[in-house]
């Protein structure tokens, strides 16, 4: 049976399913929409890796409950047949990636300083006592809430969660140095200079770590009358030094869109600011920020703007940044 009727048919067995229709994003993640004969509507996602799925279902339910932003509820996650599934309500919007370009400058400027807020309740909500890609907690590791760690994401939610590496510097470095790894050859001609900065850069020895969101950005959220009504993926969560994120949703915001960014980015800021103090950003956390941003993660280069930069165009916005920083 097709993964998203076993699901349905396991979790709603009462209620006939009209159609469904396959949405085409996403590289781990298998996304459909499901309209019952009754007219209401679900999201389902599945995935072969069950625990990623989990973890992102918990965080989900942890950013609706701890913070403002607009999450759609989860209605039920579980495994069958082996693989993972997470159903979620079908949130109102449409593609802000599609739509930002189109939204005037002061609508712009609100939208950057929803994501401001929201970041920084994003920090305010979730801390931890390392940094990395956050998971189950190991045996003997802390956890964020001082919980046993044989504690389940079922039983405790979020707070069962962990990052592993205890030394900043040591993880940055790496993190930074698989980002300019896995940059194309087209990127070649900076490769080096990038390489210097991560070599050179002056870092805390021990920051904070707080929620450092993978994919938080416009590209994954819905709006409706000049508002932000859903952000809709939470996947590969990672904990961080709160600066990283600023820098990486900055980007995100503030540049991937509009030519001249520096009035998102002082919305963005003051959103940010209205919640808690900015954080250090450093030089070298901008530049993580864009390598990161400039490839997916198959390798291909990502296509920035709307209607979206391919080929040179694209790389060449990605080099931009890169020289202004380097």
């Amino acid at each position: 049976m097709d993964p998203v009727a076993t699901v349905l048919a396991r979790e709603f067995p009462e209620r006939r399913v009209a159609t469904t229709a396959r949405v085409p994003n996403g590289n781990h993640k298998r996304t459909a929409v499901a309209t019952f004969a009754d007219g209401g509507e679900v999201v389902v996602q599945t995935a072969a890796d069950a625990a990623a799925l989990t973890l992102e279902a918990a965080l989900s339910r942890a950013v609706r409950e701890r913070t403002t932003i607009p999450v759609p509820r989860v209605l039920a996650s579980g495994a069958v047949d082996g693989f993972g599934y997470v159903v979620a309500a079908r949130a109102a919007g449409d593609e802000l990636h599609e739509r930002f370009v189109s939204l005037d400058s002061a609508t712009q400027r609100r939208v950057a300083r929803s994501f401001g807020v929201g970041l920084g309740q994003l920090h305010e909500a979730f801390s931890f006592g390392g940094y990395g890609r956050l998971g189950r907690s190991a045996p003997g590791r802390p956890r964020a809430d001082g919980g046993d760690a044989s504690d389940s994401l079922t039983d405790r939610g979020f707070d069962a969660v962990s990052a592993a590496d205890a030394d900043w510097e040591a993880w940055f470095s790496a993190y930074v140095r698989e980002g300019i790894a896995a940059l194309s050859p087209a990127f070649d001609g900076v490769r080096s200079r990038l390489e210097e900065v991560a070599a050179a850069a002056s870092l805390p020895a021990n920051p904070p770590s707080n929620l450092y969101p993978w994919d938080f950005r416009p590209g994954n959220a819905l709006v409706a009358d000049g508002r932000v009504t859903a952000v809709l993926d939470w996947g590969q969560p990672m904990a961080a030094a709160p600066g990283l994120a600023v820098a990486k949703v900055e980007h995100l915001v503030a540049d991937w869109y509009v030519e001249d960014g520096a009035p998102l980015r002082r919305a963005f800021r003051a959103g940010y600011e209205s919640v808690r103090p900015l954080p250090s950003v450093p030089r070298a956390y901008q530049v993580a920020a864009v390598v990161h941003s400039a490839v997916d993660s198959t390798g291909e280069v990502t296509r920035p703007g709307y209607p979206e930069r391919t080929g040179t165009a694209a790389v060449d916005f990605h080099l931009t940044r890169l020289d202004a920083l380097l």
